[in-house]
């Protein structure tokens, strides 16, 4: 089954069913973490937020649920942040030494890839890891027991409200954080864009039948836009790491290498995420959702008036 709404559907069945999807998905990926934990956490990470993004859309239809279950699964994926980014941190300091290959040619990130593996290790080895799995499958494992719980407007103008209300949330959420990105440039202004990019483009996903413009040009550009800010956080997560006071990344001879080509390649990653995200949020949310709810409108009540023509004929 596929990660996309059947307006030919009743929306709280299909959200059950698309909900219920990811978080066993994400079981599959905690059971596999125990021997592959470098690319299964970060698969399930994917799955809760895909899950996330799916309730942030429903939200105005049953907002106690989704905000519940939201923050629950908020927590899971904190469980497993620590060991993730351990593997991440080795990815951006690979990305770097690739992006500048001259600079890094003589070893000079060598020493701090070496602590960063050690980190890893540590992280991936010890028993914290698998506390934090059994941790992370109980909590799943609740919450789909709770899913049957879930009740929407089926309605097709109610149900195309709350959709419409869904993509609009998230549109405005990035118009902010990108506008805050744009004056203050700050490490947590630019986190709430990607955020916001990466809900935006799961919205997309979900609404695939529903949006009323061709979205393939924008769902790519806006995964182009995800990984863009992926990359750009990991820099200023390693870059909190090069000047916290205890040293973790080593001494100072062994990371003046890496505190030049971290502030090169972070100046070129925040103008290009700041003129991408233009291009994509810059209309008015309210806008563009309202093509969206009239769209939703239009394809959801012809579903249901073809449905009840059918049932009179038979």
């Amino acid at each position: 089954m596929s990660f996309r709404i059947d307006p030919r559907l009743p929306l709280t069945g299909e959200v059950r069913r698309i909900l219920a999807e990811e978080i066993r998905k994400a079981l599959q990926h905690l059971d596999a973490a125990r021997s592959r934990p470098e690319q299964a956490l970060h698969k399930c990470r994917k799955r809760l937020k895909s899950a996330r993004a799916l309730l942030r859309l429903v939200h105005s239809g049953d907002e106690t649920f989704c905000a519940t279950e939201n923050q629950w699964y908020r927590n899971v994926a904190e469980l497993l942040a620590g060991p993730r980014e351990a593997t991440a941190l080795i990815e951006t300091l690979d990305r770097l030494a690739a992006g500048f290959p001259k600079e890094s040619a003589d070893g000079g990130l060598d020493a701090v890839r070496d602590r960063l593996i050690a980190r890893q290790h540590d992280l991936h080895e010890g028993a914290g890891l698998e506390a934090a799995i059994s941790a992370a499958k109980a909590a799943c494992e609740d919450g789909m027991k709770r899913i049957e719980s879930l009740a929407l407007p089926d309605q097709p103008e109610q149900a195309a409200d709350v959709l419409a209300e869904g993509a609009r949330v998230t549109l405005r959420r990035a118009r902010r954080a990108l506008d805050r990105a744009g004056t203050r440039g700050e490490a947590d202004d630019f986190h709430d864009l990607r955020k916001a990019a990466k809900t935006h483009g799961m919205h997309l996903s979900l609404l695939g039948r529903l949006w009323p413009t061709p979205i393939k040009a924008r769902r790519k550009a806006v995964d182009r836009l995800g990984e863009r800010l992926g990359e750009l956080h990991d820099l200023f997560v390693m870059r909190a790491l090069l000047e916290a006071a205890d040293e973790p990344l080593g001494p100072r001879e062994d990371t003046k290498l890496l505190g030049k080509l971290l502030k090169r390649s972070e100046k070129s990653l925040r103008k290009s995420c700041l003129a991408e995200a233009a291009e994509l949020f810059g209309d008015s949310p309210k806008h563009q959702t309202k093509k969206l709810a009239r769209k939703a409108r239009d394809d959801l009540a012809g579903t249901s008036s073809t449905e009840d023509l059918g049932a009179t004929a038979n």
